[in-house]
């Protein structure tokens, strides 16, 4: 058969994916629908659950959908987030091991919302019989979890697979999915289709194989590589997790992504997110999304797909008008406590960060803010800012009225609060204070976060701001 292209949709672009290009994940959203509850193998690190939503990891969703709810559900998630880019099925099972469902799905989202990219997620074993379906359906974008090439390697984390309707265990069910894998990615690869690949990374099993992984799947073509850490808490009730296995530490995380640097593609933005996921990456609104909540709102599809047009012609515009701002390292930063003067169309940005390279802390954790004043000329480091630490664990995160008032009173001259994460009490709070917390941009690069805010601002009209005194807080 003469290999095909994946159909073109009228309006996204496959730039578009927020997993797959950490420029899109700033500005896209994303919605997982969860169709596919079977799963046709047995993983150490997976335990699925439906109707849980407390947890927030891969198999993991609140509710399962028929085709039908979950057209629906796009429909409604479309209309209220116009910035939704992407509509996958990764779960809380394989994709594969639930065709009927998952292609009847598929079948409607492209007649019912042609606009939208389509991706899947997959352990591949029943992948190379479906890629032709999945060609034909449109999906521009399929993951790959592919957790090592060594079939003994491969028994250890895996105990079964089901495959021609036998249960096949141990070296054979590791060697007959890596080979299943394998030969899916260069299928896909061949009809022009994006592959990203997932792994695992699973200390003392397959840390130091991964860039053997790393280089066979991106010879073979695959777009991206993404090395997500191990999961393994005993609440969840993995075999890992109940057995012991150690999740990996930041520092082997980023030394096994090192050592895979030479290849280009390398994923670091990813969530882990849960097989229901909706809204921006770090952003969870599954719950305002529920069955019950859907069936009674009224959307007119037509006009979310109007909406959605122009919110991406939008933002394409204002990434080709603000250029990427040169590293904040290469630049003289002013001696700290120095206070920088109020300049027309500035923005003072306070940053949490613990390293002064990424937003990567929780704004009730923070002992020190760094201030930014950021214009359209760059951005400077004017301040570094003793904050009084908001949250002592969770026995008293949030219960002093008085460390939340002295925190907001810390940022009294500031517009913007860029943080990993914040809870719902600072959250309003500063927003009563007049300032803005922003967690959209945890993990990212300090210069470029403040690049994207201080365009979004200038976009809108909203800068000069005045400065506010300190005032008593009443969250």
């Amino acid at each position: 058969m003469e290999p095909t292209s994946p159909p073109t949709t009228a309006g996204a672009s496959p730039g578009f994916h927020p997993c797959y290009s950490p420029e899109a994940h700033r500005h896209f959203a994303r919605l997982h629908l969860a169709v596919a509850p079977k799963c046709n193998i047995q993983c150490h690190y997976c335990n699925r659950k439906y109707h849980c939503s407390n947890e927030s990891r891969p198999g993991v969703v609140a509710e399962l959908l028929t085709p039908e709810q979950a057209v629906k559900k796009t429909l409604a998630v479309g209309s209220a987030i116009p910035h939704l880019a992407v509509v996958g099925i990764a779960g809380p099972g394989d994709p594969l091991a639930n065709p009927e469902p998952v292609f009847a799905t598929l079948r409607e989202l492209r007649d019912q919302a042609p606009d939208l990219l389509l991706c899947l997620s997959t352990n591949g074993l029943a992948l190379p019989e479906h890629v032709e379906e999945l060609v034909a359906h449109g999906v521009h974008h399929v993951t790959i979890t592919i957790n090592c090439i060594d079939p003994e390697i491969g028994a250890e984390i895996y105990p079964w697979i089901v495959w021609q309707g036998r249960r096949l265990r141990g070296r054979e069910a590791a060697a007959t999915l890596i080979a299943q894998q394998l030969k899916g990615l260069d299928l896909l690869v061949v009809r022009g289709v994006q592959v990203k690949i997932n792994s695992v990374l699973i200390p003392g099993v397959n840390d130091a194989h991964l860039p053997e992984v790393n280089r066979v799947v991106r010879e073979k073509g695959a777009v991206l590589h993404n090395i997500m850490p191990l999961i393994a808490r005993p609440e969840h009730g993995t075999h890992y997790g109940v057995t012991g296995q150690r999740e990996p530490t930041a520092e082997e995380l980023a030394a096994v992504r090192a050592a895979c640097a030479s290849s280009a593609g390398m994923m670091s933005h990813c969530q882990q997110c849960r097989a229901d996921a909706t809204g921006m990456l770090g952003e969870e609104r599954g719950g305002e999304f529920s069955i019950a909540k859907v069936e009674a709102m009224t959307v007119d599809p037509q006009a979310a797909m109007t909406k959605r047009a122009e919110v991406r012609a939008a933002i394409s515009h204002r990434l080709t008008q603000f250029p990427r701002l040169a590293s904040l390292s290469e630049r003289r930063l002013p001696t700290a406590r120095q206070r920088s003067p109020a300049r027309e169309n500035a923005l003072r940005i306070a940053v949490g960060s613990t390293d002064g390279q990424r937003i990567n802390a929780h704004f009730g954790h923070l002992r020190e803010l760094l201030i930014y004043d950021v214009n359209t000329s760059g951005a400077c480091l004017s301040e570094r800012r003793d904050i009084g630490r908001y949250c002592h664990g969770a026995s008293t995160c949030g219960d002093g009225e008085t460390a939340l008032a002295d925190a907001i009173c810390a940022l009294h001259d500031c517009t913007v609060l860029l943080c990993a994460r914040i809870g719902f009490t600072p959250w309003r709070a500063l927003q009563d204070a007049g300032i803005q917390p922003d967690s959209e941009h945890a993990g990212e690069p300090i210069d470029l976060a403040l690049q994207t805010v201080h365009a979004q601002w200038q976009e809108r009209g909203w800068l000069t701001p005045p400065l506010r005194v300190c005032a008593t807080v009443n969250p």
